[in-house]
């Protein structure tokens, strides 16, 4: 999980952000395929980006404090979240079996305020991932985020109730990919369940 909290986010939003983890922690914490297969790890964004949780096992994963203030610094996020990436994801060699392809899921609610272009293609380049990204609410910018990544979803708003569904439907993706690991290779990509579009939660063509 990678998070806009900027000062954009203070209030309603970040109340919103923080109770939508819990939920998607508590309905990985009780669902056993998640609990062998599932790992977290939260890094948010303003004006530095900071990894608050490690990679971590989701029976062994505790609710990081969240908070919102500052610029947006997308560029240095995207940078932390492949050095990240680096050093925690286990590579397939001749005599280990690597990690299943991560899925990357980044939420902002507005525009960079940082030089993001060269992490952005750097990142794309990487294929770290499967980079998915939401472009939350009226001030976020679908064509920043396409330059990660070509899944991108749109949020109307980032009320309680849209960011709830956002976050049952991160939920409904962890689940899915969580489901399917027996039969799929490291490193391949998966299908992301539909998001719910009468939520107001489309994805970007």
């Amino acid at each position: 999980m990678v998070l806009d909290t900027s000062g954009s986010m203070t209030g309603e939003p970040i109340e919103a952000l923080r109770m939508g983890m819990r939920s998607l922690l508590d309905e990985l914490q009780t669902d056993p395929q998640a609990l062998e297969t599932v790992w977290l790890s939260v890094i948010t964004f303003d004006s530095s980006a900071k990894q608050l949780v490690p990679l971590t096992g989701v029976d062994e994963f505790s609710m990081p404090d969240i908070n919102a203030s500052g610029l947006t610094s997308l560029g240095e996020a995207l940078d932390l979240v492949m050095d990240s990436a680096d050093k925690e994801i286990r590579k397939t060699t001749s005599t280990v079996k690597g990690d299943y392809k991560p899925l990357i899921f980044l939420m902002t609610d507005g525009v960079p305020t940082d030089n993001w272009e060269k992490s952005a293609d750097k990142l794309k380049r990487a294929r770290i991932g499967n980079v998915i990204a939401c472009a939350a609410g009226p001030g976020a910018d679908d064509t920043v985020l396409k330059k990660i990544t070509e899944i991108v979803v749109r949020l109307e708003n980032t009320s309680a109730g849209t960011l709830r569904e956002f976050f049952a439907w991160v939920t409904a993706s962890i689940k899915t990919t969580s489901a399917s690991v027996s039969s799929q290779a490291p490193g391949e990509g998966v299908a992301l369940p539909p998001p719910p579009q009468d939520q107001g939660i489309v994805i970007v063509p």
